[in-house]
């Protein structure tokens, strides 16, 4: 195997990818995946509905992953915002990663709320 070959699949074993969303840094890790723009949309939506709950989020740290050696509940999302304070964290099991997101912005949502 040569060293490009090495590269290219540790590249896609482990993508990382940042962006700026309305003042808030969204950094996204996939493992083990490629995520799809239509992932990173429902990314997007999320973390902009929780912004409405708390408008001091600086940045949102993303971590998807696919555990394909696992027979059941194979994906996992995890999401950390970081606001000032005890920074509110989310982590939820599944199949589908846009029913994960929603669960984990909902899990989020209501630890901002406590504040």
């Amino acid at each position: 195997m040569l060293w490009t070959d090495y590269y290219l699949k540790a590249k896609i074993r482990n993508m990382k990818y940042s962006e700026k969303l309305s003042g808030i840094t969204l950094n996204i890790q996939a493992v083990d995946i490629t995520i799809d723009e239509d992932v990173k949309d429902t990314i997007r939506k999320s973390i902009s509905r929780l912004a409405r709950y708390y408008d001091k989020i600086e940045y949102a740290n993303i971590h998807l992953e696919d555990k394909k050696e696992k027979s059941t509940d194979k994906k996992q999302v995890s999401i950390r915002l970081s606001i000032p304070g005890n920074d509110p964290f989310a982590s939820e099991y599944g199949d589908n990663f846009h029913a994960l997101l929603t669960s984990v912005e909902e899990k989020l949502r209501r630890q901002m709320e406590k504040r």
